[in-house]
Order: structure tokens, then sequence, then C-alpha cells
């Protein structure tokens, strides 16, 4: 969507700083021998409190009112009774409408004592993020998010997930325009004022090659490699974005 009252921008906040609170509440849940169904269901009663609703469950009928994903899986990991392990990285990934307004981010945690190479992952996720800030404003090819993304991934030595890619967001979950994380010569859209959406690097240690697992839902790395997963949805300006899922 593109934002053009002051209505849908206050419309839009909300649902943030809704997603925002189920992933504070999920994170600080993340410990050692916690099932995965006991965080999604935590993140469930935060909605639920704020009078929100699980944008997948609503728009896609996931199975699960959160998407979390451990090591090689990337994205839509259905809640279950698998435990976390010290090591494990997970992935928290929070789609949520209110009053009609859609917001998505997701963040990757340790679980206990992680490797370093998780650590490092993890942190070069957050950091394509932020230099892909630096470009996402008005003017700019929608291609050069993903340019600044992947050139920062391949400099700490991992791959993005190609199949993978950010989107429009607002009235529904996936909107025009895909924002892929690498220089798509396709992504042709210049970015507008108001236009609202969401950037989510999503990098593996391996070569970056995904498949779809047998419950038709997770997205995994073919080579089994770790991936970490970072998002917000933000509102692009003249200049510097408006992160709306952020603090």
């Amino acid at each position: 969507m593109s934002i053009s009252t002051p209505e849908e921008l206050e419309g839009m906040r909300a649902a943030g700083a809704v997603v925002r609170r189920v992933i504070g509440a999920m994170k600080q849940h993340v410990d050692v021998g916690i099932t995965t169904a006991d965080l999604d269901e935590v993140g469930a009663n935060v909605m639920r409190d704020c009078g929100a609703r699980s944008a997948p469950s609503l728009v896609y009928g996931f199975p699960g009112a959160n998407c979390i994903s451990l090591n090689d899986e990337a994205v839509h990991g259905i809640p279950s009774s698998r435990r976390l392990r010290n090591g494990d990285i997970v992935k928290l990934d929070v789609t949520v409408e209110k009053d009609g307004f859609i917001a998505d981010a997701a963040i990757t945690v340790g679980v206990g004592h992680v490797s370093l190479n998780s650590q490092r992952l993890i942190a070069c996720a957050e950091r394509a993020f932020e230099k892909a800030m630096l470009v996402a404003r008005a003017g700019t090819l929608v291609s050069e998010i993903g340019r600044v993304i992947e050139q920062e991934v391949l400099k700490d030595g991992f791959s993005v997930i190609r199949d993978l890619v950010g989107h429009g967001i607002g009235r529904t979950i996936h909107e025009e325009p895909a924002v892929p994380n690498f220089a798509d010569p396709t992504a042709t859209q210049i970015l507008t004022e108001g236009l609202v959406i969401a950037v989510e690097p999503i990098i593996a240690v391996g070569s970056g090659r995904a498949v779809l697992s047998r419950d038709g839902w997770t997205v995994r790395t073919a080579d089994g490699s770790t991936v970490a997963h970072y998002e917000h949805t933000l509102m692009i300006t003249n200049g510097a974005p408006m992160l709306l899922t952020a603090a």
C-alpha cells in the first residue's frame, strides 16, 4: 500500500507496535527446552491482548500464529512440539493484522551458546538490513536495495537465498513490489513517498539454494546450512525510511 493520510499512517504504526510487542515477548521466552508451540502461544496471547490477529493464519490458513524456523529452516516453520536446543538459532517471523492494517517483522535469536559462525551470520543479516536503509528512499530503484544487501552478505562470505524476497505490505501480506535481496534487473519499480514495504535479508552459510519441506510450508536450505533472517516493515520517504515495526 501507499500511505496517503494520517489515519493510514496511524493504522500502520498501530499494527507495527503489535508486531514489536509480540516479537519482544517471544524473544524473552527463547531458552533451551521450550517448544516452538509454546513460543507461538506466547506470541498469540500478546496478539489477542492487543486486539490483533495472525495475518498468515487469516490470509493463507497457516497452521500457527507465528512462523518459527530453526537452523537450516529459512521461513514458514510450523510451531510444534520441537524443543529448542543449546546452539540452535531460531527465526521469529511475526505478521499481524490489526483494524485492517498488516505489518511484518522478523529476528533471529541464538539459543544458549551458539557458534561464532552463527553469531556472524545473525549479525550479517542485521547489518545488511541497515545498509539497505541507506538507499531505501523515494526515487531509488527497488533493485538497489537488493544490490546493497547482497554486496554486504557476500563480503562476509555468506549467500542470499534468492528465492525469498521482501514485498509490499499494508492491506494484505504480499503486495507489489517484490523486493529481492540481490540486484535483480527485473526489479525496475521506483520507490515512491508513502510506499510501505517489508525489507528482509534471508541469508545462508551455504549455497543459498532453497527447497520446500514435505509439510508444504517450511522452506529450508537444500544443503542443510544455517539461515538467518532479519526484517522490518517501513514507509518510504524522501529521506530516511520510517520503520513501522522497530522501536
